[in-house]
């Protein structure tokens, strides 16, 4: 019980953690790169991370319930729909850090308003998977400590490959750094777009398409590597035709933006 817990929770917070890792180092790096940019204030995020907890008790509370929407597949099209919304938020953050079409006041507020979205959503989907796997545990006494203690050591585990990807990025030269925090932000939203269609797929809401490979026999899901992988690439064994092509279109939608294409043209401007 006690790597079952491990495994499954360290899953959970490593997507959260280096997702907020990423964010943090790009807006940190913007405005010394760019006149036009401004970094999100530090307030936001304290405020994001506050409204994912909750969410994450809110959502683990209303399960019950929610497993019951659309004929029982409730979770799976909540989970999308959350997703999809952090795409399409860390699509709208990066157009409006490098906006010059609003006032000042309001391009802040917005760009706040849609990261407080993307990390909120992504701590409420992931905190709660891990409160509702407690919640199952409570009833076997004899499995509640390994679980516990398995909680907290990947929760320490994932919050600390977060601080040390952080603090990686920030001992980069700026430029490499922000370069490298724009590509991981590429590759979340892909990430993000592709565990959309499984989600949908498994609901029956979108058919199966085949499978394009199968590289488990080099790097398993469920390793420390292969959960690393998965929180910063969505690294999977077995994507399907259509995975890999909605992890595609979400890359390319990030690429679109001109921030994406400011950091590999003229520093400053």
């Amino acid at each position: 019980m006690f790597l079952d817990a491990v495994i499954l929770v360290l899953q959970e917070v490593l997507e959260a953690a280096l997702l907020l890792s990423v964010l943090l180092v790009v807006n940190q790096l913007l405005d010394q790169h760019f006149t036009s940019s401004h970094r999100v204030a530090m307030r936001w995020y304290g405020a994001a991370l506050l409204t994912g907890t909750a969410g994450a008790a809110l959502m683990a509370w209303a399960m019950p319930a929610l497993s019951q929407w659309f004929d029982y597949v409730g979770p799976e099209i909540v989970n999308a729909f959350m997703q999809l919304l952090i795409v399409v938020c860390l699509y709208v953050h990066c157009l409006l850090l490098q906006s010059t079409l609003l006032q000042r006041r309001r391009r802040d507020l917005y760009a706040g308003l849609t990261l407080l979205v993307v990390i909120a959503f992504g701590v409420a989907r992931e905190g709660s998977e891990i409160l509702l796997y407690i919640d199952g545990i409570m009833g076997t006494p004899a499995s509640l400590m390994p679980v516990l203690l398995g909680t907290g050591v990947a929760t320490g585990i994932g919050v600390s490959a977060g601080v040390l990807l952080y603090y990686a990025l920030v001992a980069l030269p700026s430029l490499v750094a922000l370069r490298t925090g724009m590509v991981l932000l590429v590759l979340f939203a892909g990430n993000m777009a592709a565990q959309v269609i499984l989600l949908l797929t498994q609901a029956n809401w979108l058919p199966y398409s085949p499978v394009l490979w199968d590289s488990s026999g080099l790097l398993t899901e469920f390793s420390v590597s292969g959960q690393l992988l998965y929180a910063l690439v969505g690294y999977e064994a077995t994507p399907s035709l259509a995975q890999v092509g909605g992890y595609i279109a979400a890359m390319l939608l990030i690429i679109s933006t001109p921030l994406f294409r400011r950091c590999w043209r003229s520093i400053r401007s």
